[in-house]
């Protein structure tokens, strides 16, 4: 009996405990992959006590939790081929918007020879009053445009080109900005108008769409509330 408890000791002395190796893979790693837990099931199965071996239902259960892992992460990588695709078609999709307007808010907007720049102004509560200002790239202020009362909605405005002389603007880049006398105070509120799509690029992190317009400003995909000719 002696000989035989001597000799079991002998056999068991390198073999690692599951758990002992289980603990060590979560110092090592937070998350554990499908390989990780393969690994940890070959050495649990390579290294039991062969005078306790592991139970018929404990060995079931760990092969159902690897099944599981395996099924999630099997899920993932379609999941992300999925995102990827997407992705690209978002993509492919968005170069229509090329050459097209789209709506952008407190930017500088493009002035042609002779031209003229419309834009709007989301006024929910209304207004008493509003005063548009329209500065030239460096900020100098070119002209101011006054409206009366607004009800509440959108307002739409048109700049001519023209200076406070009366004189057509040097064509370039300019930016309108607005305030408003809403409920008795005087707020800024912001100025959408329209500008050219001139590129699009995407995220390769989380595959999120901008669009590029005149004066270098970019904006999401999904901020673009509207579109024009």
């Amino acid at each position: 009996m002696t000989t035989d408890t001597v000799a079991s000791s002998s056999l068991l002395k390198n073999v690692t405990r599951y758990e002992d190796a289980k603990d060590a893979a979560k110092k090592t790693s937070e998350d554990m992959g499908k390989q990780d837990f393969l690994t940890l099931f070959t050495a649990q199965l390579q290294n039991q006590n062969p005078l306790e071996p592991v139970k018929n239902e404990a060995f079931v259960a760990q092969l159902a939790q690897f099944s599981q892992l395996e099924a999630l992460t099997n899920m993932q990588t379609s999941l992300d081929t999925f995102v990827t695709s997407m992705s690209g078609e978002r993509m492919l999709n968005s170069a229509s918007l090329i050459g097209k307007k789209v709506a952008i808010t407190d930017a500088l907007t493009p002035l042609a020879q002779g031209g003229k720049i419309d834009a709007s102004i989301d006024l929910p509560e209304g207004a008493a009053g509003v005063q548009v200002n329209v500065t030239d790239a460096k900020g100098n202020l070119v002209k101011e445009i006054v409206a009366g009362p607004q009800l509440p909605g959108g307002m739409s405005l048109q700049w001519d080109g023209t200076n406070t002389a009366g004189q057509m603007a040097t064509p370039g880049l300019y930016q309108l900005s607005a305030q408003a006398v809403i409920n008795g105070k005087t707020a800024t509120v912001p100025v959408n108008t329209l500008a050219t799509v001139k590129a699009i690029t995407t995220n390769p992190t989380d595959g999120s769409v901008s669009v590029e317009v005149d004066g270098g400003k970019t904006l999401l995909l999904k901020d673009v509330k509207r579109v024009g000719i």
